[in-house]
């Protein structure tokens, strides 16, 4: 009896090596495929992005990126100095800014107040950390493009909602984590971009212009 069982444990025992060497195989291209699945929806989703804003201009319909994207692309912001492009998305939700900077539904670009635009730190707001005062910016949104001139970074606290500077009647803030090297995300400090709305123009001819602002307003970035 005892030499059966013996002769039947070592037969087993290179099947179960064989079946352990499987599964291990199986989980570690599992982690393989997840991993390229997010770079892949990293490479691809601004191109999708780009193409749904393009379509939407044409058709002015709301189009979704992909379809079951919760937001859709509402705006479209220049950096004439660095020579960037960033696609806008509509709100600030954690999809959203996965994937894209995104503005909040408070102010629209060209009303009275200021506009807000979110991104992370790391990917679509990086460049934030370039801008100098100066530097203009152009958003286009419903067809007309503002033109925004940066007056001040400041970097505020979250926990109280509230930053310090001279913020225009017209304008708009461009929020990210900061620092922009942490290591652990998700801390309190936000920097921001305060710029001022300089003009606004509808197929070429000024629509509307703003002249600089000098007063000091305490404001909420969100």
């Amino acid at each position: 009896m005892d030499l059966m069982v013996l002769r039947s444990g070592g037969s087993l025992l290179p099947a179960m090596l064989a079946a352990l060497a499987t599964g291990l195989l199986l989980a570690a291209l599992y982690q393989i495929a997840g991993a390229a699945m997010i770079y892949g929806k990293a490479w691809l989703a601004p191109h999708l992005i780009e193409r749904a804003y393009k379509r939407s201009q044409h058709s002015g319909e709301a189009i979704k990126p992909w379809p079951w994207a919760d937001t859709h692309p509402v705006a479209q912001l220049r950096v004439p100095r660095l020579g960037l492009t960033r696609y806008i998305l509509s709100g600030q939700s954690g999809h959203a800014l996965a994937f894209a900077a995104g503005l909040a539904p408070d102010v629209r670009p060209g009303d009275p107040g200021l506009a807000m635009l979110s991104g992370h730190r790391d990917t679509h707001f990086r460049f934030l950390s370039r801008l100098q005062t100066g530097d203009e910016l152009f958003l286009s949104f419903e067809g007309r493009e503002y033109r925004y001139q940066v007056t001040e970074q400041v970097v505020a606290d979250a926990r109280d909602g509230r930053i310090d500077a001279r913020l225009p009647p017209r304008g708009m803030l461009l929020v990210t984590c900061y620092p922009f090297d942490a290591v652990v995300p998700g801390g309190p400090l936000r920097y921001v971009i305060v710029t001022e709305q300089l003009a606004a123009t509808d197929g070429g001819n000024v629509v509307a212009s703003t002249t600089p602002s000098s007063g000091l307003v305490r404001g909420a970035p969100g």
